[in-house]
């Protein structure tokens, strides 16, 4: 029994911080940006929702909030890279480190505990009494893969507009969009903002879901996406629908977190779960190179 509430504990999880990885797929994977805002915005999320809602907002609308502090944050690595000329990685690199700072002026501390306060998860545990001690673990289940399902029908549809196709042109052929007239810069600040967003969204879930905000909550975080990404596509073909290839992304987010839980099961000392993830990226880049190289 306690082995199955672990590998529920681990796909809640998983579902939450897909989100995120939703987020890091479309500026990775769409754009082909490596935006490294991941660590800050996931944070500045988080931070906004736990502030937001000590003060008494609704858990709902700290959501939103949150959300639009992150499209903020994405649109202002755009316009230093493409308004100011300063390389993509290192624009992300600048905002996430103003972010450190930024988040813990939002907080006035290095954390903020949410203890008591309504949050959506206690809105849905009251469908679960029944279920006792598992009530906030279903009801973090319910959230996420609604969440999640919503939020992939409708990136799904975005990428399937004019404005979506630019994006995803954009980041196959930079040169061809511009011949097309098509502003780059434009599609680029598009696309990184509405990665960023889906971040922060993220990050304010998993705050009210563990119950505080932190500083630190951010730390690792794009490492985690890019495993859980790498996981993913692992099972994707190139000729696969948009759609499934999302899918999959949160699926290879869910792998990551029951991989983790299971090592964690084994007595693996949580300090060396860094150490473990990157050697999971490592493979998972490898494996398939390795698998092509011997079948030919």
């Amino acid at each position: 029994m306690e082995f199955i509430l672990t590998m529920f504990g681990a796909t809640s999880q998983g579902l939450i911080w897909g989100i995120m990885v939703l987020g890091l797929y479309i500026t990775f994977r769409v754009l082909d940006f490596a935006d490294l805002t991941v660590d800050g915005s996931l944070a500045l999320g988080g931070s906004v929702s736990a502030v937001l809602l000590s003060n008494g907002m609704n858990p709902f609308l700290s959501l939103l909030i949150a959300t639009l502090s992150g499209i903020f944050a994405g649109c202002i690595t755009g316009i230093l890279h493409i308004k100011l000329k300063i390389p993509g990685i290192l624009a992300g690199i600048l905002t996430m480190t103003a972010l450190y700072s930024i988040n813990i002026r939002i907080m006035g501390k290095a954390n903020t505990p949410l203890l008591g306060k309504q949050t959506v998860f206690t809105y849905i545990n009251k469908m679960f009494d029944n279920l006792g001690s598992d009530s906030q673990l279903m009801s973090s289940i319910m959230i996420g893969l609604l969440i999640c399902s919503v939020i992939i029908a409708l990136l799904y549809w975005f990428f399937g507009t004019e404005l979506g196709f630019a994006i995803r042109a954009t980041g196959n052929n930079k040169n061809m969009i511009c011949a097309l007239g098509i502003n780059v810069g434009i599609m680029q600040i598009i696309a990184l903002s509405l990665s960023n967003g889906l971040i922060a969204f993220s990050g304010a879930l998993i705050a009210q879901s563990q119950g505080y905000a932190d500083i630190n909550m951010g730390v690792g975080a794009l490492v985690c996406g890019l495993a859980s990404i790498i996981i993913g596509e692992t099972f994707i073909k190139k000729d696969l629908n948009f759609m499934i290839k999302l899918i999959f992304v949160v699926l290879g987010s869910i792998l990551y977190r029951v991989i983790i839980a299971l090592a964690l099961q084994i007595g693996m000392n949580p300090s060396d779960l860094k150490l473990f993830t990157a050697i999971i990226v490592a493979v998972a880049l490898a494996l398939p190179k390795f698998l092509k190289k011997k079948g030919d």
